[in-house]
């Protein structure tokens, strides 16, 4: 490798670092809130009206995405009689879920849904989840469930793993 390859790698290695320490030191506080799993908000977001933002009412249209929950929001739309969806798969699901969970697997939702239709109504608030950060299943299937007319559709980033690792109740069994 020449002097000059070394030099540009060398300045290119700088260049990377300070813009990591940069923006780390930028944004210090949402790096701490997403390892902490603080990183979500339960308003809904802004619409635009004539060239205007505005936030949108509580009561307005179907949102077009579900809305994040934190463990603390969960535990109290439990408290206050939301809905909680577990979208693993059954096998899954059996081995541990959130206290009066319904299974609504994502992967057999089409077959399932008609039936949660019948038992779930589409005022309810419901609370999807599944295996944690990273898992897009719970994501998914709120999605799902907007279009297919729920209003108040949360999503539970920490899933099954923050609920149990925060030592809360879980039931065993198949649905």
């Amino acid at each position: 490798m020449t002097a000059s390859t070394r030099r540009i790698l060398l300045e290119a290695g700088i260049i990377f670092c300070l813009g990591v320490v940069l923006g780390l030191s930028f944004n210090t506080q949402l790096v701490l809130d997403a390892f902490s799993g603080r990183l979500t908000t339960t308003s809904r977001p802004a619409t635009v009206v004539a060239d205007s933002v505005e936030p949108a009412p509580q009561a307005a249209a179907p949102a077009s995405f579900p809305i994040p929950a934190i463990l603390d929001e969960v535990r109290e739309l439990l408290r206050v009689g939301a809905v909680v969806i577990d979208a693993r798969a059954d096998e899954i699901y059996a081995e541990g879920h959130l206290p009066k969970a319904i299974s609504l697997p994502l992967g057999e939702v089409d077959d399932l849904l008609k039936a949660f239709k019948r038992n779930v109504a589409r005022e309810a608030t419901l609370i999807i989840y599944c295996s944690g950060f990273g898992c897009p299943d719970s994501f998914d299937l709120g999605m799902r469930l907007i279009e297919e007319g729920y209003e108040d559709v949360r999503v539970y980033e920490g899933g099954f793993p923050e609920w149990r690792d925060a030592g809360l109740p879980v039931e065993k069994g198949a649905p």
